[in-house]
């Protein structure tokens, strides 16, 4: 392994490690967001749900950005938008600086998160062997990093721009002088991939994608999103309403799960070698689908706790193993699947709070946890869609390129 290679995948980690703090500093403060602003609970939604929206259509506009630049300088230059758009948040005392900074997040958000997938797709495919959850796992470490400093500035009463500015004022010269050393496929791996999959008859030869054959995947990535979104936006209004617990152990389930998440993710990549992908993914969603009965029959919180517990350890694999699966069966058109497959993220994200929520008012939200959980089975469904293909990687795992692996963005 070269050490472009290296290099490339160490700066793509702490991409997806930055993105982590600053989402979750993003959606952990929203309450204090919403004081300094003077948002009304009624206006409120519609702020947050503008972000989702509008990276989906960062997304798309990544898709055929890319066809023209590479993935790299993509991803170079949106991460600082969104470390300073989060900057702009905090520093601003009008509603329309509120409206500005959120829709440039957004926008920028959903170029980031494209961009870094496709890169994190061509390196595992350089690299000849499972590494996207790794990616995924620093991920959820920069999210809990952002969490626990989201409470520092909380416990502290901290200014937003007090707590937001050390964090921007270090990821962001870091996060530039790392994207030196992306790595984007190299043209002539490229040309193999489009020339295999012509080959072989598959759905990516000449640069195309046909969503028929991508539909599983976004379907698996959307149910995922609804899965995650329930969990983030009504664990603690569960245990506490549901279950009984004090106000302080209801803010436990969500910080259990993002730990488990991590765990999950650091070790899913020896599962995907040892067991293959597909095993992974029909374990995963087994794993969360007990987790969802857990939390919808416990009798008390710790179980409901226990129930939590579950879900981080089965849904963390699902997402980074759709993005990789993607790539596999798109050899040509990888970049195109990736940025169509990441607007279901955004999708799944917008459907999943609002439904939960619904279910539970009309009915009861012990049973509106039965919906994420019937979700999350139908995965199973779809889980061949995971699987290598033989005739293309031999012997029904990844192989490494026989061509140039890839470039460094930086001319390496």
């Amino acid at each position: 392994m070269t050490d472009v290679l290296r290099r490339g995948r160490a700066a793509l980690a702490f991409s997806f490690f930055a993105q982590g703090v600053a989402f979750a500093l993003l959606v952990t403060r929203i309450p204090a967001i919403q004081d300094r602003y003077g948002v009304s609970d009624a206006l409120l939604p519609a702020f947050l749900a503008a972000v989702p929206i509008l990276a989906g259509v960062g997304s798309v506009c990544t898709e055929h950005l890319v066809k023209k630049v590479p993935p790299s300088l993509v991803l170079r230059w949106s991460q600082p938008v969104v470390l300073l758009a989060l900057l702009g948040v905090a520093a601003g005392e009008q509603m329309v600086v509120l409206g500005a900074a959120m829709a440039a997040f957004g926008l920028a958000v959903g170029a980031l998160d494209a961009s870094m997938n496709m890169l994190g797709v061509s390196l595992q495919r350089s690299y000849g062997r499972s590494i996207m959850l790794g990616f995924h796992a620093v991920y959820s470490l920069g999210g809990i990093a952002g969490a626990s400093l989201a409470w520092v500035g909380a416990h502290w009463d901290l200014p937003l721009l007090v707590s937001y500015l050390p964090v921007v004022a270090a990821l962001l010269p870091a996060a530039l002088i790392g994207s030196r050393w992306y790595v984007d496929a190299g043209p002539e791996a490229a040309k193999e991939d489009a020339a295999r999959a012509e080959a072989g008859g598959a759905s990516g030869a000449g640069g195309s994608v046909a969503f028929k054959m991508l539909l599983p995947l976004c379907l698996v990535m959307c149910f995922a999103y609804i899965g995650d979104s329930t969990v983030s936006n009504w664990s603690a209004k569960y245990l506490q309403d549901v279950l009984g617990s004090s106000e302080q152990l209801a803010t436990v389930p969500y910080n259990v799960y993002m730990v488990t998440t991590l765990l999950g993710r650091s070790i899913g990549d020896f599962g995907v070698r040892r067991f293959g992908a597909a095993a992974v993914v029909r374990a995963g969603a087994l794993v969360a689908a007990v987790g969802f009965a857990v939390v919808a029959g416990a009798p008390g919180a710790w179980v409901g706790m226990l129930g939590f517990t579950l879900l981080g350890l089965g849904l963390c694999v699902l997402v980074p193993q759709t993005f990789a699966a993607a790539g596999r069966l798109f050899p040509g058109a990888s970049d195109a699947a990736v940025a169509r497959l990441n607007i279901f993220n955004y999708v799944g994200f917008l459907i999943g709070s609002p439904l939960v929520g619904a279910v539970g008012d009309l009915w009861s939200y012990r049973g509106a946890m039965l919906i994420p959980m019937t979700l999350v089975l139908v995965t199973l469904v779809y889980a061949r869609s995971f699987e290598t293909e033989p005739d293309r990687y031999g012997g029904g795992h990844e192989r490494p390129r026989t061509a140039d692996v890839g470039r460094g963005s930086n001319g390496l």
